[in-house]
């Protein structure tokens, strides 16, 4: 195998790299970074992409775009590896781990730094300072423990900045208990921070003080045989006990997992997080990663949760995974432990229950990528499949990639418009529709209505490419100058020869054909028979996606200009007269009847009229009279 020169400048930086920790940074041609990537030793982790032994596809596909690279040196692997994660989030390259979803479970929150803080609702957990509790399943049962915890210790729920320069009249959650009322001088700070210390014991899972509290008001009701609200009281009390032994907030026990694994499949990765919480397993997330399916599990699942656990999400205290980088466990578990600000373990079990919950992870990755695939090759099936055989079928010597699609819609042979649908790989591609407004037909007739309208498209779109070559553009980014591969008429041979005359009119040659809605039949303008289809093919069926989607767009188009015609003004034909000063005389006078009768004086008294608009008003009111 021949060597690969580098070029002396790359070359030179190569024989340089140090013997460090670190991180480097490979960019392309442009100078954008396309990956970040750490290592214990530079010098030998950089120059192993430069050797010319086989490398997987992602990492040869990412070597072949390489045309400079730069490096940050580190004193220790975990500082490497937090500036790895940084820079990643920073710079978002092209072939590193990115995830997309942003789903995570939500957290209670509180601002210790306000005054007197509120208990609100986070969907991510941030560095912001404030203190988190959670993830609970759901925001439902959030808003629950904020009710409960409302019920008994009286927060504010106000956006307002406390302390106010002034007090102000409180809001009903006052008057009925639910509030202290700071906004108006009611309490102190440090009366509103002893209520808080109740508040944070019962979120970290002291509830006592809560239960002690309400069971407190309950007897205290029913010494006073208030019997109806001590029941409520009791049933209140049932109802946060079970509350919270169904939403237990993260804890640093044993019941606390996260089990992360993957599957692959030469081309793409799925990676599944399990959660465990409170002993029991509360659900999962998965995350699909392209171009991750033929690299190593490992590496995979270590930069996968560098990027997880660096968004923000709750650490646990113990993390199971599947596989790690040779010698890198405990590197990962100092930066898990570092991002937590606690203790954490990471494990990679062998065998035992631990084991068995990480091959239900993967079974679960191994799932969701197989029904993944699936649905990949329905979609493909339907769409870019389904058009290269419909040109098959249609005899085409190339793909039709763009394939456009025409209807002509009116009434009675008024307003009446024609419609252009895209698709392109058998899938819409709904910026490329164009709606026409026939100019030179009267009447219904759709022969001649589909000749202008493609006449037109054709017109402008031979003009634009020759434009386009003059400034040394290509033919696609114009407004018509993409031409398509083929074209769909709705009708038979008929509409399909006369529409493929105007065509060629035009000096354009582009496949053409026709479905006859009458047995769904399929004509080519050189035959005298159909080709006829079974219903259930997906060719027929992307055939009648582009037949549909024109006709609904050209229909849409029309009863909107026709529902626009309907509504006119007497008064749209005035001089001087547009919505705005209709809409400010009809305001005022209350219909064209009392415009008519108006006063010149009244109408130049009205909103934005100018004497010389009220005078085409007052003219068009009181027409002169014909004269012999």
């Amino acid at each position: 195998m021949a060597k690969t020169d580098w070029g002396e400048t790359l070359e030179l930086k190569i024989s340089m790299l140090p013997e460090s920790p670190g991180c480097y940074l490979m960019k392309d041609s442009a100078g954008t970074i396309i990956y970040v990537g750490k290592a214990v030793n530079l010098k030998n982790r950089v120059r192993s992409y430069f050797r010319d032994t086989e490398h997987t596809p992602k990492v040869a596909a990412m070597i072949s775009h390489i045309a400079d690279f730069d490096i940050l040196l580190c004193e220790s692997n975990l500082e490497a590896l937090c500036l790895e994660c940084n820079l990643i989030k920073e710079h978002k390259p092209y072939y590193n781990i990115l995830l997309k979803d942003d789903k995570h479970y939500p957290y209670l929150r509180l601002d210790l730094k306000e005054h007197f803080p509120r208990l609100t609702l986070a969907r991510r957990m941030e560095k912001d300072g404030a203190k988190y509790f959670g993830p609970y399943i759901g925001a439902t049962a959030v808003r629950q423990i904020i009710d409960a915890v409302r019920d008994v210790f009286p927060l504010r729920t106000c956006r307002k900045k406390l302390p106010l320069a002034r007090p102000v009249r409180p809001c009903i959650n006052a008057d009925i208990g639910k509030c202290l009322a700071p906004c108006a001088g009611r309490c102190t700070e440090a009366e509103y921070w002893d209520m808080m210390d109740g508040v944070l014991s019962f979120l970290n899972g002291d509830f006592n003080l809560v239960i002690d509290k309400l069971t407190a008001q309950m007897t205290a009701c029913a010494e006073r045989m208030d019997y109806e609200k001590a029941a409520v009281l009791r049933d209140k009390i049932r109802d946060v006990r079970g509350l919270m032994e169904r939403q237990i907030a993260i804890r640093t026990d044993l019941s606390e997992q996260d089990i992360i694994a993957l599957a692959q499949d030469g081309v793409d990765a799925m990676v599944q997080i399990l959660y465990v919480r409170g002993g029991r397993m509360l659900g999962g997330d998965r995350f699909l990663l392209e171009r991750e399916g033929a690299e190593d599990p490992g590496e995979v699942l270590s930069d996968f949760m560098t990027q997880y656990y660096g968004q923000g999400p709750v650490i646990p205290r113990h993390v199971l995974v599947q596989a790690l980088p040779e010698g890198t466990q405990e590197q990962m578990e100092q930066w898990l432990r570092q991002e937590k600000g606690a203790a954490v373990t990471l494990r990679t079990p062998r065998r035992g229950e631990k084991h068995d919950l990480v091959l239900l992870a993967a079974k679960n990755a191994g799932d969701a990528l197989e029904k993944r695939n699936a649905r990949a090759a329905v979609r493909e099936e339907r769409t870019s499949g389904a058009a290269a055989n419909l040109g098959r079928i249609l005899g085409l010597d190339r793909y039709p990639r763009r394939i456009e699609g025409y209807d002509i819609s009116n009434t009675q042979g008024v307003l009446s418009v024609g419609s252009m649908v895209v698709f392109v790989d058998g899938v819409p591609a709904k910026k490329e529709y164009r709606q026409f407004r026939i100019k030179t037909v009267e009447g219904a007739n759709d022969f001649a209505s589909l000749h202008e309208v493609l006449t037109r498209r054709f017109t402008h779109g031979l003009r634009e490419i020759e434009e386009r070559a003059e400034k040394g553009l290509p033919p696609e980014g114009g407004k018509f100058s993409d031409l398509p591969d083929l074209v769909l008429i709705d009708g038979g041979p008929q509409q399909v020869r006369f529409a493929l005359d105007a065509v060629r009119a035009c000096g354009a040659d582009v496949a053409m054909f026709g479905l006859a809605e009458k047995e769904e039949a399929i004509w080519l303008p050189d035959r005298d028979s159909p080709i006829l289809l079974d219903h259930a093919t997906p060719e027929l069926q992307l055939i009648q996606r582009i037949r549909d989607e024109a006709h609904r767009t050209a229909i849409t188009h029309h009863r909107g200009l026709r529902d626009k015609a309907f509504t006119r003004s007497a008064l749209d034909g005035i001089p001087g007269i547009g919505p705005g000063r209709r809409k400010a005389l009809l305001k005022r006078f209350g219909s064209v009847k009392q415009v008519k009768a108006a006063a010149l004086e009244d109408l130049i008294a009205t909103d934005g009229m100018t004497r010389a608009a009220a005078e085409a008003v007052y003219a068009w009111a009181h027409p002169a009279p014909p004269t012999d």
